[in-house]
């Protein structure tokens, strides 16, 4: 497969992934503005138990049709394997939504949660048994139909629900409006699914093989799912639903972390196993290196502004009735500084996923304890502490597997990994930048006060604050002697090998995809 090929293959991926990341920021977004407080915590409990449910129960399954799909002409029974497989899973998830949801209710000091909880048992069942739709053409090398599914599918859920919200028509008619659509889309996945490929309906042999390839990962994502999300499910037991709203604003992270995180790391990935044929395996600390320098050029500003910026942000993009959230949010955008070290791109590229299953359940084992003592100790911002020093930890974790995964001679050559140069420059120009900004802030204040009080315009003042914050950054980069659009460039996808790359395998700390609630 040539370069070019390569990349228009992987073109309208990475167009869908960029669009289902703006959804999936936008719909809370209009959410958050249109609903009540206490409706908008209800909501982001439902969002809670759907997420938690589907990515434990998916189990790893659908990607296990990456694996197979291209080694075998006869596709079909690994097909049905995974639809069998999730259609179950989806009936256990919408039992166990039927039965605990009047608990959590409970739980949460949410009375009225369990009204919702046949909309959710619908909603969570069909979104299982209908999630491998996309999967299954992007195994087969058709990844234009599979984003255009992408596009349309998550397109269709942003305005199932945010139609019935924006028409006054509540909660309970979004649940069952995007209920309804995960039907529909089921029925589209089995339609189009049963006929994809050749072959028997049913392999015994092949159904063994697809679980011993899925069950690690289902057991890693069983292990990091619930550790990422303890905090919030404790912030909801021990607050009101209004509450845990601010709780959950407070603790939004930007799409644009994983948007160039996880190219750059599948891009190291490859390069590094380049090194390795090549004998040149210590070349990988001077190129991660480089990827995390490219990086914090990008994550430094972002976090720096965020913070500096925070009461701006949360008004214009969440409205004033969520300005509680700004410490929270200060603490949690902290998060975007581990973006700068792809450490585990460097380990899943040497093989050592036992190391990453590992981490996940260490954090998963100090994250109970923790999450329980701060929370009791310092309420809200102390769920935001322990999640942050969960994942601390997990870096440290992964840190120390890298002598051994590297072959380094010495621990102390760790410290090439990390870009001190280029990290004290962008800390400069950030830090530069925020103090133009502040002053920027104060001389016009006020002065947008005679704009309409919606949205848009709510969002003047902030984009002014951006301007002048990235156009002071680049201004300082470029006396530097830093040219900004170069500093991207491993950004990049990498030139392929000339065999065709095959999917990596998922990570089993991220699910495959989350449901959109």
């Amino acid at each position: 497969m040539t370069s070019h090929s390569f990349l228009r293959r992987a073109g309208p991926l990475v167009v869908a992934r960029f669009a289902s990341a703006v959804v999936t920021t936008v719909v809370p977004l209009v959410l958050a503005r249109a609903m009540a407080i206490e409706e908008y915590g209800t909501y982001k409990q439902l969002f809670l138990v759907g997420v938690t449910l589907t990515s434990i129960l998916a189990f790893g399954v659908p990607q296990s049709l990456y694996y197979f799909l291209p080694r075998t002409e006869q596709g079909r029974p690994y097909i049905v394997h995974v639809l069998v497989l999730l259609a179950g899973a989806g009936a256990v998830a919408a039992t166990l939504v039927l039965v605990a949801t009047p608990w959590i209710g409970e739980l949460f000091s949410a009375p009225s949660l369990p009204d919702y909880r046949y909309a959710l048992a619908t909603y969570a069942g069909f979104f299982l048994a209908a999630s491998p739709l996309e999967t299954l053409f992007t195994s087969q090398g058709r990844t234009g139909v599979a984003a255009v599914n992408y596009l349309v599918w998550d397109s269709l859920r942003a305005a199932a629900m945010t139609v019935p919200i924006l028409l006054g028509l509540g909660l309970h008619a979004t649940m069952w409006s995007v209920a309804g659509l995960m039907v529909v889309r089921t029925l589209a996945t089995w339609t189009l699914a049963a006929n994809a490929a050749p072959g028997p309906w049913w392999n015994g042999a092949a159904l063994r093989a697809q679980l011993a390839y899925a069950l690690p990962f289902g057991a890693a994502m069983a292990i990091s799912v619930p550790q990422h999300s303890l905090h919030q499910w404790v912030v909801s037991a021990q607050f009101d639903p209004a509450l845990f709203a601010i709780y959950t604003v407070g603790c939004f992270q930007f799409p644009i972390v994983d948007l160039l995180y996880t190219p750059t790391t599948e891009v190291l990935m490859v390069h590094v196993g380049e090194l390795e044929r090549a004998g040149r395996l210590a070349d990988a600390v001077a190129l991660s290196r480089d990827a995390s320098a490219r990086l914090a050029f990008v994550f430094v500003p972002t976090c720096a502004f965020l913070i500096a910026a925070a009461p701006a942000f949360i008004e214009g993009v969440f409205g004033p009735k969520f300005l509680d959230a700004v410490p929270l949010f200060r603490v949690s955008t902290l998060a975007v500084l581990f973006g700068c070290f792809p450490l585990d791109g460097l380990l899943r590229a040497r093989g050592e996923t036992r190391a990453i299953l590992l981490s996940y359940m260490v954090k998963a084992l100090i994250t109970v304890p923790m999450v329980l003592l701060l929370v009791g100790m310092f309420g809200l911002i102390g769920g935001v502490l322990s999640w942050l020093l969960a994942e601390a930890v997990g870096k440290v974790l992964l840190v120390a597997r890298l002598p051994r995964a590297l072959q380094l001679a010495s621990p102390r050559k760790l410290l090439g990994l990390v870009p001190f140069r280029d990290g004290l420059q962008a800390t400069l120009a950030a830090g530069v930048s925020v103090a133009v900004m502040l002053i920027w802030h104060r001389v016009i204040a006020g002065r947008f006060d005679f704009l309409p009080h919606t949205f848009f315009w709510r969002l003047v003042p902030l984009a002014s604050d951006a301007l002048v914050f990235h156009v002071t950054y680049v201004a300082v980069l470029h006396a530097q002697g830093i040219r900004v659009f170069r500093v991207l460039s491993l950004l990049r996808r990498p030139r392929p090998a000339t065999a065709p790359v095959l999917p990596a395998q998922p990570d089993p700390g991220e699910p495959a995809e989350a449901p959109v609630l």
